[in-house]
């Protein structure tokens, strides 16, 4: 009997030491027993909950120096650009035609270049205030022409546009005949014009839309193409008809590339009335060049330049203008390319 006692606590002390052994093992480096230091409690959802978040100290404020969730701004749109930017936009182009009139003086000047050769910018501008009533009387003409020229050439370029688009019979029959028509000079069929119709406003007015026919329809063309086809196949599928898909798909996409096309044509629709005008008219400042010149008037001739290039300035800025009042959402996509581009 005193052997077998003796074996079991034999046992319970060999249990009990490998106890303690195991309990060594499984204690963090760093601790002692009997040095007051304490294990680590694990870490559970409410400690987690009760620990201030990063960027912020046991008050809930955030330390000098680093940022807070809460006090970041929101995010905004694209900025405008500042009243800087804009002035050194209008100044630096400015500042170039002062200083190139301001050579172009000085050197007629210091030559002694006759003025029927080259008249300094100082006679221009006195032929310009001299002459008022009669170049506003030919460049209302001229205007008057471009006007009616470019609106024949929108009109017929959308329409155009909408049957190529619409039609694959009328695209592969119709839209490489407008590629092929850029081969044939306008200035070669302004006589043509005149002996067909004489010497009246159509032929100026034909000859200007054909000056500006091709960059709207082209434009057109690839803007309605442009359109996204889930958008399309969306409105198919909620029943939606051809011209539903066309009022609501087709004709947003593509009137950002309509105005681009505008912008290049009424720009050149100039360059059509001044050819149908040097061909033959008796109005216009095509007409009146024609006249100065024959008088080496040249001052007058300069000054008749002067007023085309300020038509075609204005009505591109008409243009923009429109585009920028019927499409507001792209002034908000041009912010954001100048965003990326700073």
């Amino acid at each position: 009997m005193g052997a077998g006692r003796d074996h079991r606590d034999a046992d319970q002390t060999a249990v009990a030491a490998s106890r303690t052994a195991l309990t060594r093992h499984r204690r963090p480096a760093g601790t002692r027993p009997g040095h007051g230091n304490r294990e680590r409690a694990p870490i559970t959802e409410r400690a987690l909950s009760a620990q201030p978040p990063p960027g912020l100290d046991d008050t809930g404020a955030s330390p000098r120096g680093m940022p807070s969730a809460v006090e970041m701004p929101p995010t905004a749109g694209p900025s405008r650009p500042s009243r800087k930017e804009t002035a050194v936009r209008w100044l630096a182009p400015g500042l170039l035609i002062l200083f190139a009139l301001g050579v172009w003086e000085v050197w007629v000047r210091v030559t002694r270049t006759p003025r029927w050769l080259l008249p300094p910018p100082s006679a221009v501008a006195r032929t310009l205030v001299d002459d008022r009533a009669l170049l506003l009387h030919h460049a209302g003409v001229t205007l008057g022409e471009v006007l009616l020229g470019f609106g024949l050439a929108l009109a017929a370029d959308v329409l155009l546009a909408v049957l190529i688009d619409a039609s694959e019979v009328v695209a592969r029959a119709v839209y490489p005949l407008v590629i092929a028509s850029q081969t044939v000079p306008v200035v070669a069929l302004a006589p043509l014009l005149l002996i067909w119709f004489g010497y009246g406003l159509l032929p100026k007015v034909l000859v200007t839309a054909l000056i500006g026919f091709f960059p709207v329809v082209v434009n057109t063309v690839d803007g309605l193409r442009a359109v996204d086809r889930d958008v399309l196949d969306l409105l198919r599928a909620l029943g939606a008809g051809r011209w539903t898909r066309f009022r609501l798909a087709k004709l947003p996409a593509a009137l950002p590339f309509v105005f681009s096309g505008a912008r290049v044509a009424v720009a050149v629709c100039v360059i059509g009335a001044v050819f149908g005008e040097l061909v033959g008219s008796s109005a216009g400042l095509g007409y009146l060049m024609t006249r100065a010149a024959a008088q080496f008037l040249t001052a007058r001739v300069v000054a008749s330049v002067v007023l085309l290039s300020a038509i075609g300035i204005g009505l591109f800025g008409l243009v923009a203008l429109a585009e920028r009042l019927l499409l507001p959402w792209r002034r908000y996509v041009a912010g954001e390319e100048m965003g990326e581009r700073r």
